[in-house]
């Protein structure tokens, strides 16, 4: 054979290559392209009404009998900083652009504020006044009032309708009856009597191959934090709170589960990603943690046994920072001293919020470079693998972010997810500047000014003024009628202010 037969055939060869990995990838794009998400609710129990089941929720009720608990538990009202996470961090504005949480998202304060601070966020909207937007599922984890209304009314009947349904019921915050049963002879008997009232969360611990009441004394001390303290979402058209554990507690396990059955929470308003927005994996961080794994539960550390003023042992119900009570928290354990383990608590905290704002400024560029190229005419096929990448990009920033101390309770496992979060926002980046230049975009795409909250909720066309305007008017005129139901029927005080 000649050269040139030889050139000819190797030339052949090439080009039937190229052509071949060109098919392979447009497959591959197409496959891409068919994960669009569309939600598929899973089939799962509706518990009906219990009668049998007895909750008494109101937390005032329990003032004379247990004043140590009370008093400890109410002074959980002293936490009264009450910060601004868009104003400190106005990236998280665009990074939830067309959810609630891009209008006001504030960092967590003490349990005696739970309801208040529900009532008072803006994300709530103002019924009454503008309309009721949200579910009453949002309720789900202000309360003892929710496991009441679940046995009174079963699950069907707590979690159909909207939010404002609830705002008369659900009245007394976090407390006694989220975790005891405070109808029980044990309980008055001064035992702890621990137990899991809302069965969505008994449905969540079956997942994990657990049962609440077969569990033993460690498990169940977390447990009774998970009432709350948990990743959930919405199910079905009820709305129905859901824990997505099928698959693990993990993020990576919970956004497969996610995947799978199409689940959304929002369309982003820029990029148009369909997104997931975590809420506070708190069980999950911890249980995989070196506090979890050694069985350190969040009771150890931030429910301390402590000596009153009488020389009686009792558990303190002031849940709080555990530096605050070192010496009947952390120094059960260590023997560093207390400033040693701060700064190493600091220094954690501080290299987990440096690769998570990395990682946020990645996420703020895709989701503007994503609202450019479909400005440019990018089509929703050549789109849908970098828009995957930013909704699974951002679940890992939110899986992070939304915890309560995740820089504690397990920083590896933190700064793993963190990680290959920016992993993901680089593919979805590169795809996109792809995309860009295949549409004549050469050039950065402008970032508008987003350094103060009120120039991100311009740029993202929130009317901050009328959401608060409209929920001061709600304050003023619709809570104080919902307190004083609350109060007729025995739920608060009468002097309740």
């Amino acid at each position: 054979m000649s050269i040139v037969s030889g050139v000819i055939i190797v030339n052949i060869v090439r080009k039937s290559l190229v052509a071949a990995s060109a098919v392979l990838s447009l497959a591959l794009i197409s496959q891409n392209a068919l994960a669009e998400f569309k939600y598929t609710p899973i089939e799962q129990e509706v518990k009906a009404p219990n009668p049998e089941l007895k909750i008494e929720s109101a937390n005032h009720k329990f003032a004379d009998k247990y004043p140590k608990q009370f008093k400890t538990w109410a002074d959980t009202s002293k936490s009264t900083a009450l910060d601004s996470v868009n104003e400190e961090d106005p990236r998280t504005v665009v990074l939830w652009a067309g959810y609630a949480f891009a209008k006001d998202y504030k960092k967590p304060r003490g349990h005696f504020y739970a309801v208040t601070d529900v009532r008072n966020i803006l994300r709530t909207g103002a019924p009454g006044v503008t309309g009721d937007a949200q579910p009453m599922a949002c309720w789900t984890c202000k309360g003892p009032d929710v496991a009441r209304l679940i046995a009174e009314w079963g699950e069907e009947g707590y979690f159909s309708g909207k939010w404002s349904k609830g705002g008369a019921e659900v009245v007394n915050s976090i407390g006694c009856a989220d975790c005891h049963d405070t109808t029980s002879q044990d309980f008055a008997e001064g035992k702890p009597a621990l137990r899991v009232a809302r069965p969505h969360v008994l449905r969540a611990f079956n997942k994990l191959d657990k049962e609440f009441d077969t569990m033993d004394r460690t498990d169940q001390r977390a447990g009774v934090c998970a009432n709350c303290h948990v990743e959930y979402y919405f199910a079905g058209d009820l709305k129905q709170v859901t824990f997505p554990w099928e698959k693990g507690v993990t993020a990576d396990a919970i956004e497969a589960h996610y995947d799978e059955i199409g689940f959304t929470d929002w369309t982003h308003k820029l990029s148009k990603a369909q997104m997931l927005k975590a809420q506070h994996p708190d069980y999950e961080t911890w249980s995989l943690g070196i506090h979890g794994k050694n069985g350190v539960t969040c009771i150890d550390c931030h429910m301390p046994k402590v000596k009153g003023a009488d020389g009686k042992v009792f558990t303190d119900h002031k849940i709080g920072n555990p530096f605050d009570a070192f010496e009947s928290t952390c120094a059960n354990c260590h023997d560093q001293s207390k400033e040693k383990l701060q700064d190493i608590v600091k220094t954690r905290k501080k290299e987990i919020k440096d690769v998570m704002l990395r990682l946020e400024d990645q996420l703020v560029h895709a989701h503007f470079e994503a609202k450019a190229a479909w400005d440019a005419g990018a089509t929703k096929e050549e789109m849908e693998p970098a828009l995957v990448d930013i909704r699974h990009a951002q679940w890992r920033w939110d899986y992070s972010a939304a915890g309560h101390g995740g820089h504690m309770h397990a920083p590896d496992v933190v700064l793993h997810v963190l990680g290959t979060g920016l992993d993901k926002a680089a593919d979805a980046r590169t795809k996109l500047a792809r995309i860009l230049a295949k549409h004549g975009v050469t050039e950065a795409v402008k970032i508008p000014d987003i350094s103060t909250a009120e120039a991100a909720w311009k740029a993202v066309g929130i009317d901050i003024e009328a959401e608060r305007k409209a929920k001061d008017e709600f304050l003023r005129t619709v809570v104080p009628q919902w307190d004083k139901e609350a109060k007729e029927k025995g739920l608060l005080p009468k002097d309740e202010k």
